[in-house]
């Protein structure tokens, strides 16, 4: 890629690497399959995570078919407003923001690299949320990743190595109780 510098000429792009790998925020803009979902997560905090050198995280990247596929979406939050409740607008995008604030969420664990076949939960940042993930029946020389589920249900599809952490590209996502 070529950007235009300030004398008309083009530079090659450069892209910021730590350890030679890129950040999670660098994964998750070119990941296509995942974009829904970094779009949930530039709406919060969060975000400044997936771009952190220091910070070690696991994310649980749900594909654009798994969030499609929700019956209420992020923003929505787990069950609808009562009927009569009437939000003014303000209320209605603060009440959004922390809906989606709370399932993305719910897709970062802390912490980086993590066991996969260890029968304890991993702890996400949504308060009082844990994940598990267990062991299926597979190629025992796969990778780990290939050979367990995500609370019982989702398949991780896809793992991607960052130098801030690891992706795992779900066919499912993490649900909220």
């Amino acid at each position: 890629m070529v950007l235009p510098s300030q004398n008309g000429a083009g530079e090659p792009f450069i892209p910021v690497t730590y350890a030679g790998k890129p950040s999670l925020a660098d994964l998750l803009t070119i990941e296509s399959s995942a974009s829904i979902f970094y779009s949930y997560a530039r709406e919060t905090e969060l975000s400044k995570l997936f771009a952190d050198k220091d910070a070690r995280s696991t994310v649980l990247v749900p594909t654009n078919k798994a969030v499609i596929a929700l019956p209420r979406k992020p923003h929505e939050g787990p069950a609808p407003i009562r009927e009569g409740v009437i939000l003014s607008e303000a209320e209605f995008d603060d009440l959004s923001k922390k809906n989606v604030e709370r399932w993305v969420s719910a897709h970062i664990i802390p912490a980086s690299p993590i066991s996969l076949a260890t029968p304890e939960g991993h702890k996400t940042l949504l308060g009082g949320k844990n994940v598990t993930f267990t062991p299926t029946d597979g190629d025992k020389d796969a990778p780990e990743w290939t050979r367990v589920l995500l609370d019982d249900t989702v398949r991780l599809t896809a793992m991607k190595e960052a130098s801030n952490g690891v992706l795992y590209i779900l066919d499912g996502t993490v649900t909220l109780d």
